[in-house]
């Protein structure tokens, strides 16, 4: 048995793992216990694909070499696109970056992160001067006297996280679905999708208003709490329960609560996948702040990191403004240190590109990219309005795909390379709570098949990269040592067998990240839905996860255990709604927005709101109807929420009534 880590979630739960891929673990939830069954998946790629026949690595690695070399003839450097994700190794991911820009030289790149944890990150960073989702250790949550969780549902999308919940005295929990973490808490709030902004901002109202801000703590340790406190003013709790469906009595024990310290507030997805995202993360920093929570142990503010590397895969190179360490690409003190890294000049670095969506929705389009290699990511299912994004990616002069199985996204390339995943490969990871810790590989990969590292490699043999290029996980790590060294996100003191924290177990005790060591405030005010409710579209749609799939579930639905548990999608909707339609539990339902129409069946539960639908993304069908709307900073995607109309369909396919009018209880 090798110990490694799950591939899962950013908790990456320990686990022993055998060369047959049998698992042993104290601790895992039902998609870790299954892992090793994704390493058998009866459809595994171990040939590369040409035009979809049997190719070998020499024919398929030409072909791609060629494709670029012709694209770019044509187009320039940045007719190539790259778009990595959120599972790569930090290795992979570092090297993904400097492959973009030293052999492709292209400023076209960016990842499945950007739909991930984008908004949280520009909030931190504003606040706090460095993005790191918890700053303190996860046990801390545990010894909290109050929680406050806002847009998350750990107990179905990391469930081992829920015994730190169940430490703590006081449990709150912000989300429109009385979802299984919903049921753990002592206090619901089922808030109107879209409108966390303006609860963050009524709490920040009522703690000014009643004396609960820590005056000495804002005095020493912040700037700009004026300005914030002004912004919050127009936010008094009867106007605040009118926006978000939450009573004044609850809104006031809230934040009396919170101001018992030891506190913590954490948001998750549910709060950012927002177009206005960055605000409404930043409204709660400011409620911590003011509650003088950020810095002090037990206490603090924090965000749920969602992919098994969502951290570390968006620190070192993989955003389109962004190089190793967190170093911002515009800065030319950044360029030239990771450019004598890499053996280049800073001004052969390319600028920032734009972000995922910008860049999926320009494929193939005039001044677009022609040609896009992908890397861990699954686009045709995961992105917003999918079917344009397919739409765009069949539009590409060329596109190649390293994938373990045969995605929806490599269905449409023109090559597919097969590579190793978890359990077949070394390297390491960044936890939830910043902790690098180190991926063994416990399996040997199909024959045939080649490492991410590998394919990176000899593309940049063959297209004459300068500089060094190995694949070997151990000198890469060495490298981003290197090229992190005095970024914001230093990882040159981190052991690559042992790993560690970087910055630090708990952040903030004394000064913050920022010039002046202090926090900053933000002003910011609540706004709309990009897309709310209307006559023809008369309900909202919300859209997440359940217990058995993961993202786009090119990996879980491949799992037998996980498809019995949960076979497909569905629509969950409200008594209330489904009388209106009518529909039974189990017909099939069509859920139409401005951008399409999917059919699924109806589940019908008291557990979500009268006036809310809400749909699983881990099948195609969710995100041919979410929102595109970006937001003005992180250019996040408004994912969470959008307007739709739900109607019942005969068996033959026709509709049987449309749902034309709000629900009663609007």
């Amino acid at each position: 048995m090798t110990r490694t880590h799950c591939p899962y979630c950013a908790l990456q739960c320990g686990m022993d793992v055998s060369p047959g891929g049998l698992i042993s673990a104290e601790s895992l939830c039902q998609k870790g216990w299954t892992a090793g069954e994704v390493l058998r998946a009866p459809d595994r790629l171990t040939t590369p694909l040409v035009d979809g026949r049997p190719a070998t690595w020499e024919e398929a690695l030409g072909q791609v070499v060629s494709r670029i070399r012709r694209v770019q003839a044509a187009c320039g450097p940045d007719g190539v696109a790259v778009f990595g994700g959120g599972g790569l190794t930090n290795e992979k991911a570092y090297l993904l970056g400097k492959f973009a820009r030293v052999a492709l030289r292209t400023s076209r790149i960016d990842y499945n992160g950007r739909f991930c944890m984008s908004s949280a990150a520009a909030a931190l960073r504003r606040a706090f001067g460095l993005d790191r989702g918890l700053p303190f250790p996860v046990a801390d949550i545990a010894a909290a006297r109050t929680v406050l969780l806002v847009g998350a549902n750990p107990a179905e999308t990391m469930p081992p996280f829920v015994r730190h919940l169940r430490g703590a005295k006081r449990l709150i929990v912000v989300d429109p679905r009385r979802t299984a973490t919903a049921k753990l808490a002592g206090t619901h709030l089922q808030i109107t999708p879209g409108t966390d902004l303006a609860l963050a901002l009524g709490l920040l109202h009522l703690a000014i208003a009643d004396g609960l801000v820590d005056t000495a703590y804002v005095e020493s340790r912040t700037s700009g709490f004026e300005q914030a406190a002004a912004a919050s003013n127009d936010y008094w709790p009867e106007r605040v329960e009118r926006i978000t469906g939450v009573a004044v009595h609850q809104l006031r024990e809230v934040v009396r609560a919170l101001a018992r310290r030891p506190a913590i507030v954490l948001s998750a997805r549910g709060a950012e996948q927002h177009a206005k995202g960055t605000d409404t993360v930043t409204a709660f920093v400011n409620l911590a702040l003011a509650l003088g929570l950020p810095g002090r142990p037990g206490c603090g503010f924090g965000t749920l990191t969602g992919q098994g590397n969502g951290q570390g895969g968006r620190e070192h190179g993989q955003k389109a403004d962004q190089l190793p360490g967190y170093r911002d690409i515009r800065d030319p003190a950044a360029r030239a240190h990771v450019a004598g890294v890499w053996g280049v000049r800073p001004q052969d670095l390319p600028g920032p590109g734009p972000s995922a969506y910008e860049l999926l929705r320009s494929l193939g389009t005039p001044g677009g990219p022609r040609a896009m290699l992908v890397f861990g990511s699954n686009p045709a299912v995961s992105a917003p309005d999918a079917t344009v994004v397919r739409e765009r990616l069949r539009a590409l002069d060329f596109l190649m795909v390293c994938d373990v199985v045969p995605s929806e996204t490599a269905a449409l390339a023109d090559v597919v390379l097969p590579v190793t995943q978890w359990a077949e490969e070394d390297g390491t990871m960044t936890t939830l709570e910043g902790k690098v810790v180190r991926r063994r590989q416990a399996a040997g990969p199909p024959p045939g098949v080649r490492s991410d590292l590998e394919v990176m490699c000899e593309l940049a043999r063959r297209l004459d990269a300068p500089g060094e290029f190995t694949p070997d996980p151990r000198r890469v790590f060495a490298e981003l040592q290197r090229a992190s060294a005095g970024g914001p996100v230093d990882y040159s003191g981190i052991d690559y067998d042992t790993g560690g924290f970087w910055g630090g177990t708990r952040m903030f005790q004394e000064r913050f990240a920022t010039a002046d060591g202090r926090a900053r405030f933000v002003p910011v005010r609540f706004r709309p839905a990009e897309e709310d409710v209307c006559a023809d579209f008369p309900v909202y749609l919300t859209t997440g996860r359940v217990a058995q799939q993961y993202q786009s579930g090119a990996q879980t639905r491949r799992v037998r255990e996980l498809n019995r548990a949960a076979p497909g999608p569905f629509v969950e909707l409200h008594p209330d709604l489904a009388a209106q339609l009518p529909v039974a539990h189990g017909e099939a339902v069509r859920v139409t927005s401005r951008r399409g129409s999917v059919t699924a069946p109806a589940r019908i539960t008291t557990t979500i709101r009268r006036d809310t639908v809400f749909m699983p993304f881990h099948w195609p069908g969710a995100n041919l109807l979410t929102n595109t709307a970006l937001d003005p900073m992180s250019r996040m995607p408004e994912l969470k929420v959008c307007a739709v109309r739900v109607e019942a369909v005969r068996e033959n396919g026709s509709d049987r009534q449309r749902h034309g009018r709000r629900p009663a209880g609007r």
